[in-house]
């Protein structure tokens, strides 16, 4: 899938179906979707998945009860191989499936697909048309089209191919169009029925804005007294809960926090509880008020990001750690359960040491030694708040890295998460000399860099900055935010013009359509021919810039085999001889791996350009230039070293070597040509953007910007979309996403501003 179709996804239901039963259709999907609304209330309303158990209860904890419980689980495996392979193999599929068929429905996957042949379909890679085959090679003349087995696989089937295209959940009409494109005969009661068995889990989400001004006027009232309109959202099981879960982490950290106060300059006459033999009285500011407007700035969330010139403090002198939290200790105040690089991060609670709590006047004081004024606004906001969202482009990382510094000197134990290695060290240049605290965010969730975990399992920090917010997809900011303690000040920053998350979901747009918090918007612009023509198309614009270094050059070609020639003579030749940047910083980016000018096209010519081989081990060679996806959205660059009978070695962009077993061998690409989505999160002197007549069709203002943005020295556009580019930039900014987060912040959060 290319990620202009990844960046504007579309409904499973795209079109209208053809016929004149439209009236009827809306009217069956209005009945369901009322029905939906009664069982949607019902509390034992879920999604039950398969779910078979992989351990063997009978192995006994010593050695020799694991080692013959191991022996025990092979062979069982071995069996369920087994037999799961005559089932696909008698079905007309192919044996190799097995592994895939054992590792979703557990070891009773044999009976699992004799007696529901569609649930075939949950297999990665299977189409409906592939199960239909397989279901009639079972059942024969019974495998009918509206056999409720069939119901029960396609519905969920529509949803996860909505998921791949970025959606956490999809309209019931769309739903029921799909189930009608597939053939089934009553599409909506076998989806009720899909429902009421608590397969897919529905939602009624009230309408907002243009959506409901919409929705009212094609009822036509538009009465202020009736109930404002709503959709019915259906959603699997796991998206559902992440996002349910990322709204209540989210309303959990504001709701935990209190800021400090400044010590009290008067001196207490009172005697203490140390000194009468008594418990000492919970202090005043154990509670503060939380309506202080000093803290709240309400000027810092404008949506335009206003950040005004407030009084600075006249001494710029940092002061102290603040006030120690009061009340008992916690978990996390042994040192122990403090674990951090040396020389990184903030303070940690040293010798069982509460940590530091910074009032007013210290946070004030740190705004005031900020490198901007944006900085400055992005200081007093998370001075006063534990959620704050701060945008803007490449130059304003430097105002999270002027938060992080300032936390790190009041004492804070504060940190930041980038999205890839280079981030990583992008933002660690902006520091101050020495100092540390910044960790890829795989790495700080897998406890490989970081301050490490607290006795309750949550990080050990106080303060946490995330960079390229808008790539975390809803069930990965689920698990960060439930990594995080109460009270955790957490400061989301990202571009919100780049393309959203290769998952599901889209998290920071949600958050900011929400208002749920603090926004500070940067007014630090980013320099150059380059940051000009970026900023232009982020607001509809695409105009020629100055640049008398050629710093952006645009090229035409008549089709996607030009283009290809034309950027491999860019990228071995053109770039390298004109401005000296060496072949190994420049990349060719395209919309996606197909096509006359996908990766697999440009990264072929590149090959036999730059290291031409017979591609000994698995299609590569020793010096080829690869990139790795471990996971959807992730990607880590290298280069091959060789191969041997354990996989290919690869030394990687942070340094790092690895190996790529066979089995993990179609995770593997050759990386001179990247996707947009394969390149977020990373920039490169030169980059070449490729844009095939084959493509012009999915080209969104989103990808655009992105795909440009990656530059920072030179960019050369290979333009054979015709009039399509500036069609996308000026009429289509991104595609939409159906998601929940918003209807369920607005819910349970009122307005930050």
């Amino acid at each position: 899938m290319s990620d202009a179709q990844n960046s504007a996804p579309a409904g499973p239901a795209d079109g209208d179906p053809a016929g004149g039963g439209a009236d009827r259709r809306a009217d069956a999907v209005a009945a369901l979707a009322e029905a939906i609304r009664v069982v949607g209330q019902q509390p034992g309303a879920g999604a039950d998945g398969p779910a078979t158990a992989r351990t063997d209860p009978e192995a006994g904890p010593g050695p020799a009860g694991a080692g013959a419980g191991a022996v025990r689980a092979d062979e069982q495996r071995e069996q369920a191989l087994r037999a799961a392979a005559e089932v696909l193999t008698a079905g007309g599929a192919p044996a190799d499936f097995a592994g895939a068929a054992v590792a979703e429905f557990g070891e009773g996957a044999a009976e699992q697909l004799r007696s529901d042949p569609w649930a075939v379909l949950a297999l990665p890679g299977v189409r409906p048309e592939q199960a239909d085959g397989f279901a009639r090679g079972l059942l024969g003349a019974q495998a009918g089209p509206g056999d409720q087995r069939r119901a029960r696989a396609l519905v969920p089937w529509l949803l996860e191919q909505a998921a791949l295209r970025g959606h956490s959940a999809v309209e019931i009409g769309e739903v029921a169009s799909g189930l009608e494109r597939l053939g089934l005969p009553e599409p909506a009661a076998s989806l009720q029925e899909v429902v009421v068995d608590g397969l897919v889990m529905p939602f009624q989400d009230e309408l907002t804005g243009p959506e409901a001004r919409t929705a009212a006027t094609g009822r036509g009232d538009a009465d202020e007294d009736d109930e404002p309109p709503t959709r019915t959202l259906l959603a699997l099981e796991r998206l559902a809960l992440a996002e349910e879960s990322l709204a209540d982490g989210l309303v959990r950290l504001m709701s935990t926090f209190v800021p400090a106060e400044d010590p009290d300059d008067e001196p207490d006459d009172e005697p203490t509880g140390e000194a009468t033999g008594e418990e000492p009285a919970e202090p005043e500011h154990a509670e503060p008020e939380r309506a202080e407007p000093e803290h709240a700035e309400p000027e810092h969330a404008e949506p335009g990001g206003s950040d005004p010139e407030g009084a600075r403090a006249e001494s710029a002198d940092t002061p102290a750690a603040g006030e120690p939290v009061e009340g008992e200790p916690a978990d996390d105040a042994a040192p122990q359960d403090v674990v951090g690089r040396e020389g990184e991060g903030g303070q940690a609670d040293d010798a069982g040491q509460a940590p530091a709590s910074p009032g007013p006047a210290a946070w004030e004081a740190a705004a005031a030694a900020a490198p901007s004024s944006s900085a400055a606004a992005l200081i007093r906001a998370v001075a006063g708040s534990a959620l704050v969202t701060h945008t803007g482009g490449e130059s304003s990382r430097a105002e999270a890295a002027a938060v992080l510094s300032g936390a790190q000197r009041l004492g804070l134990r504060a940190w930041a998460a980038t999205w890839t290695d280079q981030g990583r060290r992008s933002l660690t240049a902006l520091l101050p000399e020495g100092a540390g605290g910044v960790a890829t965010l795989a790495e700080l969730l897998a406890g490989k860099a970081g301050p490490g975990r607290a006795g309750d399992g949550t990080l050990a920090l106080d303060l946490l900055l995330v960079l390229d917010a808008p790539l975390l997809d809803a069930e990965l900011a689920a698990t960060l935010l439930e990594s995080l303690a109460d009270g955790t000040r957490l400061v989301l920053s990202g571009d919100p013009g780049q393309l959203w998350s290769a998952g599901p979901g889209r998290f920071f747009a949600d958050l900011l359509a929400a208002k749920a918090c603090p926004a500070v918007a940067s007014r630090t612009p980013d320099f150059g021919p380059i940051g000009e023509l970026v900023s232009g198309i982020g607001i509809g614009e695409l105009q020629p810039v100055d640049a008398p270094d050629k710093e952006v050059v645009i090229l035409t070609a008549k089709d996607g085999a030009e283009a290809v020639h034309r950027a491999v003579q860019l990228l071995t030749d053109s770039i390298p001889r004109a401005l000296g940047i060496p072949v190994e910083e420049v990349v060719l980016l395209t919309p996606g791996h197909g096509g006359g000018a996908g990766t697999r096209a440009l990264n072929t010519a590149a090959k036999a350009r730059l290291n031409p081989g017979p591609g000994r081990f698995g299609g590569f060679d020793p010096g080829d230039r690869v990139v790795h996806s471990p996971a959807p959205g992730v990607c880590h660059p290298g280069r091959v070293l060789d191969g041997d009978a354990r996989g290919l070695h690869l030394e990687l962009s942070d340094g790092t070597r690895a190996t790529v077993p066979p089995a993990e061998a179609a995770r593997l690409r050759h990386g001179w040509a990247l996707t947009v989505h394969q390149a977020v999160g990373r920039r490169w002197p030169g980059v070449v953007v490729v844009l095939p007549d084959d493509a012009a069709a999915g080209l969104t203002r989103q990808w655009v910007y992105t795909a440009f943005g990656r530059a920072e020295r030179h960019l050369s556009v290979v333009h054979a979309a015709g009039p399509a580019l500036a069609q996308a930039v000026a009429e289509r900014p991104a595609g939409p996403r159906t998601t929940r987060l918003r209807a369920i912040l607005a819910e349970n959060t009122e307005p930050a501003y």
